[in-house]
């Protein structure tokens, strides 16, 4: 489909200029312009992707495949479907954005806050298009380190308790993870993906496999009661770490329960779907209840996201065709809006040196163009009709109702605390009551920031007007996932009722004549 191998370029561009910056003397603007333009490489390498997908072809596309370590039967097996192209897509288009938004936010050890920028894009690229589960692994494990330093070393006052925190929860999941992939390993034969996706395991044998995984993959998205290290983590981070948090990481999680434990744990995923509802909606109310009484503008935005990430895994355990669409396009919606909004937080905080609610009142005054984009956004996050967050969180309440009245009902609530923290925020911002009158020196809005801040605008109007493109990508894979589910939890029903019938078939038979003697 392409003259060169597209998806190993994504991945190993941003690691080799990572190592560029280590190697070469540069100072410190020519660093900032360096993996500026390391990104906008970036973004011309995934053209291909945009211009030869398949939006037909639900299976894996780009493939390539080369031995890694055969007698292990590791593969360097790549490919990506539309669930994760628009990952992809995101992950790269952050890159320029966020050095843009750090430009004049970082001002110590620059070098290496850019080299953590690069290394973050190539193992999230990596994760989202690996086919062999080591190297999925490898690739889960590399943005750990990078995610730490950008918390520990360019954080906030409390960035040693956060930074740790992250990386305690991180390395508990992984290790759970690391169990789950050799005891599929040992029951499938292989690391393959694709293999292991095609192969019915033990029903008892998914349960502890899904069990290891989704404990993983929960703290990862974060679920309640796993989600005490994020909103740390983004007050704590720089604004370009909360960003690629918010945007990329937390889909980590969400993607794993896509890729990995509904069609190779159908039977599994089915047990526990009434639990993992449970929690989702749980997750949804407390984020939004907690983001209402917070008034650091990060914490809200950081509470925001365990409400609106509680949507994306409830539209996954729903198991149907509108349910899960609708948490992909959550997924990707809520990446670009909360990143976003974590870059205003950048913005202001240039300004006011403050992230508290109350130190920034009144800016609709001052700082018009700020306010403008930072409604957009705030409206987007809360679903309004027309812009993109509305898409997927309208079809996963669709599904939920489709499913069970009571789902629907009591998730209801979450889309409205949604409204309450967001339009609180917002309207605070824009005509409450200064605190101070310094705000009347900020200037607004300058060309750097209208540069990042403009082409997430535009995503946002677009996707929420214009679907369609973005759901033709998305159906194909989620109806050939959904398939595999399906498929797999009907074999095991028919196993069960053969097994459940066959005693008195066997007592029915030996009452027929046999017709020897007769």
């Amino acid at each position: 489909m392409t003259s060169y191998p597209v998806l190993t370029t994504l991945i190993f561009v941003p690691l080799i200029a990572a190592f560029l910056l280590l190697v070469l003397p540069m100072q410190q603007q020519t660093v900032r312009r360096f993996t500026l333009w390391t990104g906008f490489i970036e973004i011309a390498l995934s053209i291909p992707l945009l211009n030869h997908f398949n939006l037909s072809d639900g299976g894996f596309q780009f493939v390539e495949h080369m031995p890694w370590v055969p007698q292990w039967g590791l593969s360097y097996s790549l490919g990506l479907d539309g669930i994760s192209l628009l990952m992809v897509l995101l992950s790269v288009l952050l890159l320029p954005l966020t050095v843009l938004c750090s430009w004049t936010y970082i001002g110590k050890r620059i070098k290496e806050f850019h080299f953590c920028l690069l290394l973050m894009t190539s193992a999230c690229v990596g994760v989202f298009v690996a086919m062999d589960l080591v190297l999925f692994y490898v690739f889960w494990e590399a943005m750990l380190i990078p995610m730490y330093l950008l918390i520990a070393v360019w954080g906030g006052p409390e960035k040693k308790y956060a930074s740790i925190k992250f990386f305690l929860y991180t390395l508990a999941g992984s290790t759970l993870l690391l169990a789950a992939i050799v005891a599929l390993y040992y029951q499938g034969g292989t690391f393959s993906i694709p293999d292991l996706l095609t192969q019915h395991f033990p029903e008892n044998f998914q349960i502890w496999v899904f069990l290891a995984m989704a404990i993983a993959f929960a703290i990862k998205v974060p679920m309640f009661p796993f989600h005490t290290w994020l909103p740390a983590a983004h007050v704590q981070a720089p604004s370009a770490g909360s960003v690629i948090l918010a945007s990329v990481l937390l889909k980590m999680g969400t993607y794993g329960f896509l890729r990995f434990c509904l069609p190779m744990c159908p039977d599994a995923s089915q047990f526990f779907a009434p639990a993992m509802i449970a929690i989702s909606v749980v997750s949804i109310i407390y984020g939004g209840l907690v983001a209402l009484g917070q008034n650091d503008i990060k914490r809200i935005i950081a509470y925001s996201s365990v409400a609106h990430m509680g949507f994306v895994t409830l539209g996954i355990f729903l198991f149907n065709q509108q349910g899960a669409e609708g948490a992909v396009m959550v997924m990707l919606n809520h990446g670009i809006v909360t990143g976003a909004l974590f870059m205003m937080v950048g913005v202001i905080y240039e300004r006011s040196h403050s992230r508290e609610l109350l130190e920034n009142m009144g800016l609709g005054k001052y700082m018009p163009a700020f306010m403008g984009f930072f409604g957009l956004f705030a409206l987007s996050s809360f679903g309004f009709p027309g812009l993109n967050s509305f898409v997927g969180e309208a079809l996963v309440l669709i599904a939920a109702f489709a499913e069970s009245t009571k789902i629907g009902l009591v998730v209801i609530p979450g889309a409205l605390l949604a409204a309450a923290y967001m339009l609180r925020m917002g309207i605070k911002m824009a005509w409450g009551r200064p605190a101070s009158p310094q705000g009347k020196g900020w200037a607004d809005l300058n060309v750097r920031e209208w540069a990042y801040l403009l082409p997430m605008a535009v995503l946002v109007i677009y996707i929420g007007l214009a679907p369609g493109l973005t759901l033709k990508v998305i159906g194909p894979s989620v109806d050939r996932m959904l398939q595999l589910y399906k498929s797999k939890t009907e074999h095991t029903a028919q196993v069960e009722r053969n097994t459940t019938l066959r005693p008195d078939v066997l007592a029915l038979a030996e009452t027929q004549p046999t017709g020897k003697g007769e």
